[in-house]
């Protein structure tokens, strides 16, 4: 089965276009488990992940949380991923962007080694940092185009010679990969809404995952406006105001309340 099949059984399963991001951080998590567990950073995540998985359409871990843990933190990752439920996808936030024989091995870890169904790309060097990942015609790619960082404005924002902004170039590039390759998407920081509509008909017939909902400030409402096009397309992922929304022995229970909170709320704007 192809992401995009994965993901749509998943959404109608749930019926929730809400990805769950599984940002490990060891500073964060309830102390009970630090103290009273041999494995606290898998116990909280598998915890988690049982809270959450009637709720979600897929999950996104970050790479760099576990990276950062050094070779256990990869085993970690490998533990996880075998625990998600088979039928909801994993989208792996590793915003590579290397040149293409570089690029071909990242993809072979990506979706040959972990065996995860989708990656976030950085575009900044352009085709040949990107089409060894969109050579996996079953795999999906989300690439990053407008993020929700204040600095993305620094290159992002940046006016082109035609008077389009960097953005704007990103997501024409997302739309001719797309139309070749059938499985290119797109990154937009829910923290631009009003940027929203100058990449909408380059990006119609994209998926589009939608990251700094929550903790970052950005508003499901200010995304599904009224006026936009194939909501079904957005995918929105909520990190820290889910899975650290509790420090306490009841963060299971309260991320579960979260995950339904937030399903919800983007169920009512689609």
């Amino acid at each position: 089965m192809n992401f995009k099949d994965k993901l749509q059984k998943a959404q109608k399963t749930n019926n929730s276009s809400l990805i769950v991001g599984l940002d490990i951080d060891a500073d964060k998590i309830p102390l009970h488990l630090k103290k009273n567990d041999n494995e606290p950073l898998f116990t909280f995540l598998e915890q988690i992940i049982n809270a959450t998985k009637e709720h979600v359409c897929a999950y996104k871990p970050n790479i760099a949380f576990f990276e950062a843990l050094g070779f256990y933190g990869l085993e970690l990752l490998e533990e996880i991923l075998a625990i998600i439920p088979e039928h909801i996808p994993v989208i792996l936030d590793v915003k590579r962007g290397d040149i293409g024989n570089t690029a071909k091995k990242y993809a072979i870890a990506a979706f040959d080694e972990l065996k995860v169904d989708a990656v976030t790309l950085a575009p900044y060097m352009g085709s040949d940092s990107i089409i060894p990942f969109l050579e996996y015609k079953d795999k999906y790619s989300f690439v990053l185009v407008l993020t929700s960082n204040k600095s993305s404005q620094e290159l992002e924002m940046l006016k082109t010679e035609k008077g389009t902004y960097l953005f704007q170039e990103t997501a024409s590039l997302v739309n001719k990969w797309n139309s070749e390759y059938h499985n290119c998407g797109a990154v937009m920081g829910a923290t631009n809404p009003d940027h929203f509509g100058l990449v909408e008909n380059d990006l119609n017939d994209s998926l589009i995952l939608v990251p700094g909902i929550g903790t970052q400030g950005g508003k499901v409402s200010d995304i599904l406006t009224k006026e936009r096009k194939n909501k079904k397309n957005y995918l929105f992922n909520v990190s820290r105001d889910i899975i650290y929304a509790s420090n306490g022995e009841d963060f299971a229970t309260i991320a579960t309340e979260k995950a339904i909170f937030y399903k919800n709320e983007i169920n009512q704007y689609l």
